[in-house]
């Protein structure tokens, strides 16, 4: 086995209950003591009993679980980490179905986990530079293999499915958005919200991205003349982000309402970026874990 990655009986080894979760989260949250989440007081801490603080400025109690994602969850901190390792050793993804028999919980629990996990996959505020590859795909399975009732088609005759688009920076990040629309404006806004302004665009022949040229340096190839790479200009790479993407969907999750969709995208691309075999396992989980500090969703709002 790789030096770089550790086995599920080694997870397990290291986090064999809810008690030393708590104490690896507490680290990971609170290096240097614990802080109270809800004034940020440091010195004022009393210690109660099972993982409970009380802070004596604002008189709060509180636990590593408040104002995370673990808040209000009854699924033990254990059963999270091991969640947490197979979402990110997992190059596809895992279904709540398979998640949900892995730690034992109920599907409908495990969906929840899931879905708290892609919310805290979401917060990714890195600008890309360099040579940055920039596509859209669509996604919502082809009109041709629906049922006549169930095909959905907008304007001209457009098959209604959901834009992504996808911005890779070459041997770097990656980051995705879905637009309400594809468009010059959409694309653009896409492109100074998540790359600086120093950066080269590659794009393919779309005339959406006419319009990028006139803040980014911008360089095209023409897929439709059969030219797809010429003297390092390419979109190669983000197009293999949208191939990940597409067989996750399609082999791991089946469907994505478009309700959905962004999450499941940023489970995707946070993946991509922090999910790299050729990081230490425990590193990967590390990623996820601090992501979760400060992100929270209620049942409610999700299923809103």
């Amino acid at each position: 086995m790789s030096r770089s990655t550790i086995s599920t009986f080694e997870l397990f080894e290291s986090f064999p209950d809810a008690e030393t979760a708590r104490q690896y989260l507490e680290t990971m949250r609170w290096p240097k003591g614990p802080i109270c989440p809800h004034c940020q007081e440091s010195k004022r801490i009393t210690a109660k009993a099972d993982g409970y603080y009380r802070c004596l400025a604002c008189m709060e109690t509180f636990t590593v679980r408040t104002k995370t994602i673990f808040e209000r969850s009854h699924v033990p901190l254990h059963k999270w980490l091991y969640a947490m390792y197979l979402l990110m050793t997992a190059r596809k993804g895992i279904s709540s179905l398979q998640l949900a028999k892995e730690i034992g919980i109920t599907q409908k629990s495990a969906w929840f986990v899931l879905g708290r996990l892609r919310e805290a996959c979401g917060n990714d505020l890195t600008m890309l530079r360099g040579i940055v590859e920039v596509d859209e795909a669509y996604i919502g399975g082809r009109e041709a293999n629906k049922h006549m009732k169930d095909r959905m088609y907008g304007d001209k005759g457009v098959p209604s499915k959901t834009a992504v688009i996808g911005l890779r920076e070459r041997g770097g990040r990656t980051k995705a958005v879905l637009p309400q629309t594809v468009s010059s404006i959409s694309l653009e806004q896409a492109i100074r919200d998540n790359v600086e302004p120093s950066a080269t665009i590659h794009t393919d022949e779309f005339a959406g991205y006419k319009q990028v040229g006139k803040s980014y340096s911008h360089e095209s190839i023409n897929h439709s003349k059969g030219e797809y790479s010429r003297k390092g200009v390419t979109t190669n790479s983000v197009e293999s982000v949208f191939a990940v993407l597409k067989r996750g969907l399609h082999g791991v999750y089946h469907h994505a309402s478009k309700k959905h969709l962004a999450r499941y995208v940023d489970e995707f691309t946070f993946r991509l970026n922090e999910g790299d075999v050729k990081r230490h396992t425990l590193e990967r989980l590390a990623s996820l874990v601090t992501a979760s500090f400060g992100q929270h969703i209620t049942y409610k709002r999700l299923t809103a």
